[in-house]
Formats: C-alpha cells, sequence, structure tokens
C-alpha cells in the first residue's frame, strides 16, 4: 500500500503533468493592427486634487493598519512573555515617520539622531519620540499572531499585512489602460529559503516580488516569491508558467466594475507565452511581449533569428494566426527581437535614430510600430523600482522580513507621489517624501524633559593639543 509520502509525491507529478492541448494554426503575413480594440475611458484623478501628501499616504498607511500593527506589536510583546510595552497609535506614526526620514537623512547608526551632537542629531527625530521607546517598538514590532501561524506559507510572519497593503493598493486604483508586469527584488542579505540570487541584476541578492503597474509605476498589487506557495491556483500554473500565473490571479481580484474594460498588458519574455496572450485575449484584454525563441511555435514558419541577423538592420518580418488573430513579429536591430501581441502590429513604421560604423554618424532605422509601444508602456515597474531606490529607508533590522516591511512604506509614499502627480500637481519626490516626515513628526511631538543622549567616545570631538 502507498503511504501518505508517496501519494503527495504522485500527485505531484501528476500536476506536473498537466498541459493545455492547442491546435495547430494556419499563419498569414498581415502588418494590419486588430480591428476590435475597445475604447477605453479616461483616467480621472480629480477626487485626489487639492490633498495635501500626508493625507494621500494616509490612504495607503490609514488607521487600520496602524492600529493593526499596535495590536500585533502588543500581542508579541505577550507572547515573549514581556511586559506589555503599552505602545500606542500615535507612537507607531512617529516609528515611521522616522523610517522614512531615514531614506534621505542617512547618519551611521541610528542612535545618531538623538545624539547631543552638532553634526548627526535631528531635531525633529529627537522632540518626536525617545530614543529608547524607539529601540523598544523595533523590538516588539510584528505583523502576525505567532500562535496562529500557518506554517507552509513562507511569509506567514507578513501574510496579513500582505493582504492590507494588496487591498489598499487596489482600493485606491483608477484604472488606465496600460498595465506592466515585471519582477521588482528587494534588497536582502541574509538567510531565508525565498532568498534570490540574480545575476546581472542591479540588486542581486534579495527576495522576488512579482508586480502589477500601470505604465507611469502605480503598485496596482504584488506577490513574494516563495517558490512553491500555497493555496495556488495549479491549472493556471500548469497552462501559464509559475512566473505568469500571479498574474492571472491579480486580473481575477481586480475590482468588478473594471474587470471588463479592454485593458492592454505588457510583459517581458519570462513571462510570454501564447497560451497566455490568447488567454487574456478572451477575457478582453490586449497583451504585448517578447517572446524566447523557444516559445515561438513550430508550425508558426516565421525566419530563424540566426537567419535575420545577417540581414539589414530594420528588417522585420511579421506573421499573424488566423484562429487566434495573434502577431509574431521579428525585427533585426543591434540584435535580433521578436515580439507577439494581440493588440498591435507592425503599421505604422516608424523610424529611430541609431549609429551606423561604417557611415560614422547616426542613421534612420525602420521600427515597427508594436516595438515602439512596447517600449513606451513597458518600464512601469522599473520607474517603481528607481523611485524607491532613490530614497530606501535607512534603518535595518534584525528580523528578516524587516526589508519587506520596509518596502511596503517606501511604495506607499511612491503610490501616493504618483496620484499627487496625476491631480495636477508637480512636486518632486525628495519634496513630496520630505513633507509627509515632516507633518507626523511634528504632529507627535513630544520634546523631552531632560537633555540628550551624550556623544559617544568614537564620534566625539576632542582637542589633541
Amino acid at each position: 500500500p502507498s503511504t501518505p509520502r508517496t501519494k503527495q509525491k504522485e500527485s505531484i507529478t501528476k500536476k506536473k503533468t498537466i498541459k493545455l492541448v492547442r491546435k495547430p494554426s494556419s499563419w498569414v503575413h498581415d502588418e494590419n493592427p486588430p480591428s476590435n480594440i475597445g475604447i477605453f475611458p479616461e483616467a480621472d484623478y480629480t477626487s485626489y486634487r487639492g490633498k495635501s501628501p500626508t493625507e494621500l499616504f494616509d490612504l495607503f498607511v490609514g488607521t487600520d493598519i496602524i492600529d493593526f500593527l499596535v495590536t500585533e506589536t502588543q500581542r508579541y510583546a505577550l507572547f515573549l512573555n514581556v511586559q506589555d510595552p503599552q505602545i500606542t497609535a500615535e507612537e507607531i506614526k512617529s516609528f515611521i515617520g522616522i523610517l522614512l526620514l531615514s531614506g534621505y537623512n542617512v547618519v551611521p547608526s541610528r542612535r545618531c539622531y538623538w545624539e547631543n551632537a552638532l553634526d548627526t542629531r535631528n531635531e525633529l527625530v529627537y522632540n518626536s519620540m525617545r530614543c529608547d521607546r524607539f529601540e523598544k517598538i523595533m523590538r516588539f514590532i510584528h505583523c502576525a499572531d505567532n500562535t496562529n501561524l500557518d506554517r507552509q506559507d513562507k511569509m506567514c510572519k507578513l501574510r496579513p499585512l500582505i493582504n492590507l497593503m494588496k487591498e489598499r493598493f487596489m482600493k485606491n486604483y483608477i484604472p488606465e489602460q496600460c498595465m506592466n508586469y515585471d519582477e521588482c527584488t528587494i534588497p536582502y542579505f541574509g538567510r531565508h529559503p525565498c532568498k534570490q540570487f540574480i545575476r546581472g541584476k542591479p540588486i542581486r541578492f534579495g527576495f522576488k516580488a512579482w508586480c502589477l503597474n500601470t505604465s507611469s509605476g502605480y503598485l496596482i498589487s504584488f506577490e513574494i516569491y516563495q517558490g512553491n506557495r500555497v493555496n495556488a491556483n495549479d491549472e493556471y500554473e500548469s497552462h501559464y508558467g509559475k512566473c505568469a500565473a500571479p498574474l492571472v490571479e491579480m486580473l481575477d481580484n481586480l475590482p468588478h466594475d473594471t474587470k471588463s474594460l479592454p485593458f492592454r498588458l505588457y510583459f517581458d519574455n519570462l513571462f510570454t507565452g501564447f497560451n497566455l496572450i490568447n488567454h487574456l485575449k478572451q477575457r478582453g484584454y490586449g497583451a504585448t511581449g517578447t517572446i524566447r525563441e523557444n516559445r515561438v511555435l513550430k508550425d508558426c514558419g516565421l525566419t530563424n533569428s540566426k537567419t535575420m541577423k545577417k540581414m539589414k538592420r530594420g528588417s522585420f518580418e511579421v506573421l499573424k494566426s488566423v484562429e487566434e488573430n495573434i502577431s509574431v513579429i521579428r525585427w533585426v536591430d543591434n540584435s535580433v527581437v521578436t515580439v507577439a501581441s494581440s493588440c498591435h502590429s507592425v503599421q505604422p513604421i516608424g523610424n529611430v535614430q541609431r549609429y551606423s560604423c561604417t557611415e560614422k554618424k547616426k542613421v534612420a532605422v525602420p521600427r515597427p510600430s508594436v516595438i515602439g509601444e512596447y517600449n513606451r508602456f513597458m518600464g512601469g515597474t522599473d520607474r517603481m523600482d528607481e523611485s524607491v531606490s532613490l530614497y530606501r529607508i535607512g534603518i535595518r533590522g534584525k528580523k528578516w522580513w524587516w526589508s519587506i516591511f520596509s518596502w511596503f512604506l517606501d511604495t506607499a509614499v511612491h503610490n501616493a507621489w504618483i496620484m499627487h502627480r496625476k491631480s495636477g500637481e508637480q512636486m518632486r519626490l525628495l519634496a513630496f517624501r520630505r513633507s509627509i516626515t515632516q507633518t507626523i513628526l511634528i504632529r507627535q511631538r513630544n520634546p523631552p524633559k531632560g537633555p540628550g543622549r551624550t556623544p559617544s567616545s568614537a564620534g566625539s570631538v576632542t582637542d589633541s593639543r
């Protein structure tokens, strides 16, 4: 008789063998774009016009999340059999304000903010919270109930907060037609089974997150990668792959009044496949993405990349599936680029400037329309990464989930800034972040009664004479 362990192995092997049967298609040369593209309503940000940066930030890190952190922090202190630290919501707000300040006002140690020294002390931090109180919150800050954890979920320590942040991001999302799905890396250098190493990336070590962004960079939804996910949709993973399955689940969670809109999605060759594009097309969504050589269907008949590489720069070839109405375009630039799309094609053909080594000058190279549209709308996640990395929270913690927790706060500031700019304001990200920090710390002002910390011996200035 088979044991439970062997039954589990058999079920795993069965899941891996599930494949979506696809009928062969007939392909024709067709350069015209698809005609079944719906009209998308213009994004309306007037409801956010006139709101201050702090009010926009409170839409993502509001009273419910503050109260949640207070409850879980006190519960964790009792779990450790420690006296109740009696942390209040005002102290959590000051704690978050100090974290945001550490993103643009960097000191060697977090205790330097409270030192009685002219070169490191920060009056806003000093007058809002005591150093020992900040250290106590750092010790007990928590995001889940340790007595009720799903150990199969590797993100169980953050799962309640993840669900709250997803709900907030989705609730304040103003629908835009073009969305971008890509991966994001959260830097982390400790030990954890979900930690990833990606060679050649700006951040090589850290947690990987699948992100769904608008073309302007607003983070709509996300999922922290952890290999075999708990409560994952096996059908989605078998049909579209583990990388693209979270995208389909995120689209399932869109608000009901927006699911019927004709969205357009853009992704790179890690996710692109004909099964995914066809599925999105059946939902009424357009999809465009670069596609790998081994994922191009064998019955397509597209010219081989090695052969096209010998052609003149600017040459292209396009084939369209008659049954699925999906175009595959292969274009010769510095290298051969292959794109699959259900909403774009070659026409109208534009030009792009490239340097010619033979002519010793820049020349105009023909470029299909689908390439230009892909370059225009693909960079939403990269824009978010750039703005988050500019003023990333600088205070580090010893808990493995601290880097993800601080990433939530940074992305909340980023989303609030995107909404501020979309509503017609032109404030820079640094000024926006500083406005939030100053407002929070001034509101929670609580000056100490005695003198501050004395400088350490290493940081003090002495006269050697």
